[in-house]
C-alpha cells in the first residue's frame, strides 16, 4: 500500500495507481479529458495528452498528469493550487482556439467534454485567436462521420479501435499543429478495414466522430402518403432508451416506446425480437447439422455485422465458419418485403423498413449489396437508440408518462430468447434452448444456460445439451474474438459453437447506445434487465412462438428450406486488410 496526501488530506492506495485514482478515493475531482474507462472489462485510456488533469508535486519542478502519473510513498500533492488551476485553463484555452465554434449545430452540442469543461473552468470567451486546422469531412461510410477538424488529440478513439477491438484502423498522424488521429494517410473510414462498430464514437469526448444520422429520412419517410413504413426494434434498445429520458439505467421501457413510435406517424410498429426467434431456427439447424456430421466446426454466430466483416477482413481463412444465416435485422426486412408485403397485398417497393438499432454497423450492413432486390433494400433506413430518443424529444411526446402499447402482429410477436440477443452470451443461449428440445424431442424444463452469461470478454463453458457435451465459447469485444480465434487457429483450442458480438458486453453497449461517459455499473443495470425481460416472458424458446410457426406452415416450409435458404441465408466476402 502506498500512503500520500493531497489537498492536506492523507490517503493509502495500492501500489501502482495513479494520483487521479487516489483523488477519486478521497472524493476530489480532478477534471479530465483524455483520461475514460473505455469499456465494461475496466480498460482504461490514460495517455495524459490533453494536460488538464495536471497537479502540483511538492518536490517536483513541473506539473504532474495525475491521471498516469503512480502515487508515490509520502508524496504531497495539490490540486487545486493557482499554478494548477492556471495550467488546466491555459491548456483548455489552447484547445479551444484550434476547436470549430459551431456548437449549437454539432452532433455532439450538450453532450460535449470539451463543452462541459469550458463551462466548468468558467471559459466563455476565446484568449487566444489564430490560424486553424482544417480538413475535409469524411462522409464515406454509411455509419460514421469523422469531423477532424474537432480532433484534439485526445487519442481514446485511437485506444477503442486498437488495444480494445483490435481493428488498427486509428492511429496519430503528422505532427505538431496538423497532428490528428486517423487512419493511415487520411484515407475514408469507408476505404479501411473499420468495422463501423462505433467504439470509437462512444469513446470521443468531443464532436469529431459521430454517428451517421438518418433522422431527417425517417421524418420524410413517414410524411409520404404513397409508402407504408414500418419500423423494427432491436432488444438492446428497450433496457436503453429509458436513460435518454433520466428513467433510472436499466428500465424497460418497452411498452412506452412502442406508444412513442405509433404516436410519431409509423404505420406498424414490429419487433427485431420476432426475427431473432427466427434466426433461431436457422441458425440451430445448421449447428445441429454440423455437430451431428462433426464438419466445419466451430460454427460461429453471425448476427453482429461488425464482427463479420472483422472476419471478412483479419480472418479469410475461416469465412467457411460463421453460420449463413442472416442477422435478425435483415432476415426481418426480407420476410417483410415479401412474406408482409404479399399477405398486406403491397409491393416491394411501397414499403419503407426503419430499423431502430443499438449499433452503428447495423446502418452499414443495411447498406451491403447482397442484401437488396433490384436495388431495393431488405432494410431503407437504421437509426441508433440516441437518434429515435432525439425524434421523440423533437415531436414533443414526454416518454416517461406514457401508456405502454403492444406490438403490432404478425411481426410483433416474440419470446424470451429473443429478448436475450441484447446480451453477450444471449444468441448462444437462445440457440441451445431450442438445440435441446430439438435433439430430446421433447420440452426440457431447464432452459437457464448461466455458463454463458455475464459480461466477462471471453467464457468457455461445456454444456450439456439433451445428453451431446457441446463445448462452447462467448466472446465480446473485438480483440477477445481475435485472441479466441488465433487460439483456434494454433490448435490449442477446440469448440462446437462459438458467438461473437463487436461491442464490448454485446448490443446492451452497441454504438449507437446512450453515452455512459465511463459509468460502466450502467452496462450491468442493462445486462440485469435484460435476463429481468427474458424471466417476465410468457414463452422463452424460439420454436414455441406462435407467430414463427405459422410463418413456416404458410410460406417457408420448414427451417433449413429452399425458401428459407432464398430469404433467410447468405454468403461472405473475403477482404482486403492493410
Amino acid at each position: 500500500m502506498i500512503n500520500l496526501t493531497i489537498n492536506n488530506m492523507p490517503v493509502q492506495v495500492t501500489e501502482g495507481a495513479t494520483i487521479l485514482e487516489a483523488a477519486n478515493k478521497l472524493g476530489i475531482k480532478i477534471p479530465t479529458l483524455c483520461h475514460t474507462r473505455l469499456d465494461c472489462f475496466n480498460v482504461e485510456h490514460r495517455s495524459g495528452s490533453c494536460r488538464i488533469c495536471v497537479v502540483e508535486v511538492q518536490g517536483r519542478p513541473n506539473l504532474a498528469p495525475s491521471c498516469c502519473t503512480p502515487a508515490m510513498e509520502g508524496m504531497i500533492v495539490k490540486t487545486n493550487s493557482i499554478r494548477a488551476i492556471n495550467a488546466r485553463r491555459t491548456m483548455l484555452d489552447l484547445l479551444l482556439s484550434d476547436h470549430p465554434k459551431d456548437c449549437l449545430t454539432c452532433e455532439k452540442n450538450l453532450n460535449c467534454q470539451l463543452q462541459a469543461l469550458a463551462h466548468e473552468l468558467d471559459l466563455h470567451h476565446v484568449l487566444y485567436k489564430g490560424e486553424q486546422s482544417t480538413y475535409n469531412k469524411d462522409l464515406s461510410s454509411r455509419s460514421i462521420v469523422r469531423d477532424l477538424d474537432k480532433c484534439i488529440m485526445c487519442r481514446r478513439c485511437e485506444t477503442a479501435c486498437n488495444t480494445v477491438q483490435t481493428v488498427g484502423v486509428l492511429s496519430g498522424v503528422k505532427r505538431g499543429f496538423e497532428a490528428v488521429v486517423a487512419p493511415a494517410d487520411l484515407r475514408p473510414l469507408s476505404e479501411s478495414q473499420c468495422v463501423f462498430c462505433g467504439q470509437c464514437v462512444l469513446a470521443c469526448p468531443v464532436g469529431a466522430l459521430t454517428e451517421m444520422s438518418y433522422k431527417y429520412d425517417v421524418w420524410k419517410a413517414i410524411n409520404d402518403e404513397t409508402k407504408t413504413v414500418v419500423v423494427q426494434t432491436a432488444p438492446a434498445v428497450r433496457i436503453a432508451i429509458g436513460e435518454e429520458f433520466d428513467m433510472e439505467p436499466g428500465s424497460i421501457a418497452t411498452g412506452k416506446m412502442v406508444t412513442a413510435l405509433k404516436m410519431m406517424g409509423f404505420d406498424k410498429v414490429f419487433d427485431t425480437d420476432f426475427a431473432a426467434d427466427l434466426t433461431i431456427m436457422e441458425e440451430t439447424t445448421e449447428l445441429i447439422e454440423r455437430v451431428t456430421k462433426n464438419e466445419n466446426l466451430p460454427i460461429l454466430t453471425s448476427c453482429c455485422p461488425g464482427w463479420v466483416k472483422f472476419l471478412e477482413h483479419q480472418f479469410p481463412e475461416l469465412i467457411y465458419m460463421p453460420s449463413s444465416a442472416k442477422s435478425p435485422q435483415q432476415m426481418f426486412g426480407a420476410i417483410t418485403k415479401s412474406f408482409y408485403a404479399e399477405k398486406m397485398g403491397l409491393k416491394r417497393e411501397d414499403i419503407i423498413v426503419v430499423s431502430v438499432m443499438p449499433c452503428l454497423a447495423k446502418k452499414y450492413e443495411a447498406s451491403r449489396e447482397e442484401f437488396s432486390t433490384d436495388g431495393n433494400p431488405d432494410v431503407d433506413i437504421v437509426i441508433s437508440t440516441r437518434e429515435l430518443a432525439d425524434m421523440i424529444k423533437e415531436a414533443g411526446i414526454i416518454f416517461d408518462r406514457l401508456e405502454d402499447s403492444q406490438y403490432d402482429s404478425p411481426l410483433g410477436e416474440s419470446t424470451g430468447a429473443a429478448v436475450i440477443f441484447g446480451a453477450t452470451g444471449g444468441v448462444l443461449e437462445a440457440a441451445l434452448r431450442t438445440a435441446a428440445d430439438w435433439i430430446a424431442q421433447k420440452d426440457i424444463k431447464e432452459i437457464d444456460f448461466e455458463a454463458v452469461r455475464g459480461l466477462e470478454g471471453i467464457k468457455e463453458a461445456t454444456v450439456n445439451v439433451a445428453g451431446i457435451e457441446l463445448k462452447a465459447a462467448v466472446c465480446s469485444g473485438l480483440g477477445n474474438a481475435r485472441a479466441l480465434l488465433e487460439r483456434i487457429q494454433r490448435g490449442e483450442a477446440q469448440y462446437h459453437a462459438i458467438e461473437i458480438m463487436a461491442c464490448p458486453g454485446g448490443c446492451l453497449n452497441g454504438g449507437g447506445q446512450p453515452y455512459i461517459h465511463g459509468d460502466t455499473t450502467i452496462l450491468e443495470k442493462r445486462l440485469k434487465a435484460i435476463y429481468q425481460d427474458d424471466q417476465n416472458a410468457t414463452i422463452r424458446k424460439s420454436h414455441e412462438n406462435p407467430s414463427i410457426k405459422a410463418l413456416y406452415e404458410e410460406y417457408l416450409g420448414k427451417p433449413g428450406s429452399h425458401k428459407a435458404h432464398e430469404l433467410l441465408h447468405t454468403g461472405y466476402t473475403p477482404r482486403k486488410c492493410w
